[in-house]
């Protein structure tokens, strides 16, 4: 497997790992009545991230911060990878990218201003670049 496919894969799991630490605090604030039933908008009043405590608000714009950059990324592994077009340079990218999304979520959760946009830059711009490369 290419570097960049391995890293995919991580993020996927990383994907899971955000999914856990964003659902438990939820669920021990919102109760089961409203995690596990229906999310009708009349029925909740207002959607369940508005519920939540501010650290666990964050916890759920971070989880859907990584679904936004995971389509990029995934776009980005797909074109370098069938378009044979792998390098060093994309690999790095890739260890970037992944870095980056790690940060991010601490970054997030305690409000590091400017440090969560700028980490957040990093793993754009490395998503780029990789596409970049590919068309080289």
């Amino acid at each position: 497997m290419t570097p960049e496919l391995t890293v995919l894969a991580l993020a996927g799991l990383l994907q899971g790992v955000q999914f856990v630490l964003m659902s438990v605090p939820a669920n021990l604030e919102l109760g089961p009545g409203k995690t596990a039933g229906p999310r009708d908008p009349g029925r909740l009043g207002k959607p369940l991230i508005e519920q939540v405590s501010p650290k666990t608000g964050r916890l759920f714009r971070a989880l859907n911060n990584h679904f936004e950059g995971l389509i990029l990324f995934t776009l980005a592994v797909v074109v370098v990878t069938l378009g044979d077009k792998a390098t060093g340079l994309s690999a790095a990218c890739a260890w970037v990218y992944l870095g980056a999304r790690v940060l991010y979520i601490p970054a997030y959760y305690f409000g590091l201003t400017p440090w969560r946009s700028v980490i957040w830059m990093f793993g754009f711009a490395a998503t780029m670049l990789m596409i970049i490369s590919a068309l080289i």
